[in-house]
């Protein structure tokens, strides 16, 4: 099926090595590129009053501020920046797909992509990552927050049989991270993929806007709120 399939688009040759560079690469370096410009046309002017996307933005850079200040206290100023990047960049990366350019023929003359786009949390190489990610800055945050022979001591909560338990909770919660975004990003990718095959001309339509649009912001909310938990828990445990 093409939602399950990863395709080379080309391969750079580094010091010999053969570099495959896939859409999944591609899609992420397009989702950054927006980030980033984005970024910079709405903070190159600001204003003391602000007005319009400067607005909208301080006002979600405040929303995000406390957030941060409640679940982190006096982490926040160095999590804040992760946890905003991570959402924007999930919320664009799982949306992405609504602007894919489409096949078409005219006159004559036809137009066929390269390659559609996909959201890139489709692939598991993604979700994996990020997860390993947001696990390790829970172990880093863990060990400054507790010191290393604190930090350590949690494992033998409640008591010490738990130490086998506890280490696994570390394993199985990199493992739901990456596995429930990546499971409903494809998911949803499947079933779209079904409809459209099913009914083409209405039905995709009402769909999508589910499928490409509502659950791909509500699964970006959700990996950054889980992942906001998990650190919230390292850095307060047995406070």
């Amino acid at each position: 099926m093409e939602a399950l399939e990863i395709k080379t688009i080309f391969t750079l040759n580094l010091f010999g090595l053969q570099v495959p560079v896939t859409e999944t690469v591609i899609v992420s370096w397009i989702v950054m590129a927006i980030l980033i410009v984005i970024s910079i046309l709405v903070t190159r002017k600001l204003k003391v009053i602000p007005t319009g996307a400067q607005a909208i933005l301080e006002t979600g850079v405040e929303f995000l501020n406390n957030f941060a200040k409640n679940q982190f206290g006096s982490f926040a100023k160095h999590l804040t920046p992760y946890i905003g990047s991570l959402f924007l960049f999930l919320m664009l990366a799982n949306i992405i797909a609504i602007v894919s350019p489409m096949e078409f023929h005219f006159m004559g003359r036809e137009f066929v992509p390269p390659f559609p786009i996909r959201p890139p949390t489709r692939d598991i190489n993604v979700t994996a990552a990020l997860a390993t990610i947001s696990i390790l800055l829970v172990i880093v945050c863990g060990l400054a927050a507790k010191g290393v022979r604190g930090w350590f001591k949690h494992f033998l909560a409640p008591i010490p049989l738990m130490l086998p338990f506890n280490i696994l909770e570390y394993a199985t919660r990199l493992m739901s991270l990456a596995l429930r975004l990546f499971g409903n990003i494809l998911g949803g990718l499947v079933l779209m993929g079904l409809i459209e095959k099913l009914l083409p001309v209405a039905l995709p339509v009402v769909f999508s806007l589910y499928f490409d649009f509502f659950d791909g912001m509500l699964q970006a909310a959700i990996f950054v709120f889980l992942s906001s938990l998990y650190l919230s828990e390292a850095i307060k445990v047995h406070e």
